[in-house]
């Protein structure tokens, strides 16, 4: 058996090759990162070894096409982390970086740690849009903030009355928008009055665009995981996130695999006869968020989560320490949730791609 580790980039990705039993290296490759390269890395892996596993740096925008490509085809893919990639290269004789010493520490990362602790990337068209449309949501609200911001700098200098008496986190409401418009019509026409109009249009516009988004991802999810929108706490946003950020979460064989993804498995921090653990800070922090978003929303609405996180109070844990062992046991139910059978149809492993024409 052969990992094979990959180092992926915006036009090339280099490959190597290393047996699983002795950690030699077997082989190595450099490849293009369109479809004839992806052709030449699945021929030149298939004819090392038949029994191999494809360990791929986690840089989605990168390496996304190759992973696709390969699942595809019906090979075996991996995703490391790239902390992991970092610590391995640092613990090889070999001094330096580059793309092949890179590809190398991907692989010896996976035998280190152990194949089977890595999630499995699998093909879900529906995860991935909903992904994309949630973060693409974000970065209109994101933007929108900043078209906030910049017009309360201006108003700060036209009109310092009505910005004092506008609440925070306010002027995506039209009611507000309208009075700020009103002030700005009375006064004189300038430049500065001028760009408090257009951001006012523009604040306007990104927030039916990420209205119409968020209804669009609630539809989504609906169809798809409508069980997650039952529980307390998950919104539509929310669940969008979790499915997005999770990418399948049948890739996760155990929940304690999904929660360490999450970050909300804890980390030992014993020292003697003192037993506690510590916040694992690691994980998808996008993934983290959302469960800490059910979590605290469990806790002011939910009488049985009160309970739980006033008995672990009791037991001596502080206030963060139970969020966190609440955090841990939500893992282990949106882990439920997300691996039942799905309503859509997910993606065959042999949909139509260049890579299953191999002879």
């Amino acid at each position: 058996m052969i990992v094979i580790g990959a180092d992926t980039h915006k036009h090339n990705h280099a490959l190597a090759a290393v047996d699983a039993a002795i950690g030699a290296i077997v082989g190595e490759r450099a490849v293009g990162a369109g479809e004839r390269g992806h052709l030449e890395a699945l021929r030149w892996a298939r004819a090392l070894d038949e029994d191999r596993v494809w360990a791929i740096e986690d840089c989605r925008h990168v390496s996304r096409r190759l992973e696709q490509a390969l699942v595809a085809a019906g090979e075996r893919v991996v995703r490391v982390a790239p902390r992991l990639m970092g610590a391995s290269r640092r613990g090889e004789r070999q001094p330096g970086k580059s793309d092949r010493i890179d590809a190398l520490a991907v692989a010896r990362a996976v035998l280190r740690e152990g194949i089977e602790r890595f999630p499995v990337a699998v093909l879900d068209g529906q995860a991935m849009e909903i992904r994309l449309l949630a973060d693409h949501r974000d970065d209109l609200v994101a933007e929108r903030t900043r078209a906030q911001n910049r017009l309360r700098w201006h108003l700060v200098e036209l009109a310092p009355e009505l910005e004092a008496s506008l609440p925070k986190r306010s002027l995506d409401r039209p009611g507000q928008l309208d009075r700020v418009v009103r002030a700005l019509r009375r006064m004189p026409t300038g430049a500065r009055v001028r760009v408090a109009r257009e951001l006012v249009t523009r604040i306007r516009q990104l927030t039916r665009e990420a209205n119409a988004l968020e209804a669009e991802l609630r539809a989504l999810v609906r169809a798809q995981r409508p069980r997650l929108l039952a529980e307390t706490g998950c919104g539509a946003l929310t669940a969008a996130t979790l499915i997005g950020r999770s990418a399948g979460a049948e890739r996760f064989a155990t929940d304690a695999r999904f929660a360490r993804q999450a970050g909300t498995a804890p980390i030992p921090a014993s020292s003697g006869t003192r037993q506690r653990h510590r916040l694992h800070r690691g994980g998808d922090r996008q993934l983290n968020r959302a469960l800490h978003t059910i979590a605290i929303t469990r806790a002011r609405r939910d009488p049985d989560t009160r309970a739980y996180l006033q008995r672990k109070i009791a037991e001596g844990k502080t206030r963060k320490e139970a969020i966190r062992c609440l955090k841990r046991h939500l893992a282990r139910r949106f882990h439920r949730l997300l691996t039942e059978p799905a309503t859509h149809q997910p993606i065959p492993v042999g949909a139509p791609s260049p890579m299953i024409c191999l002879t």
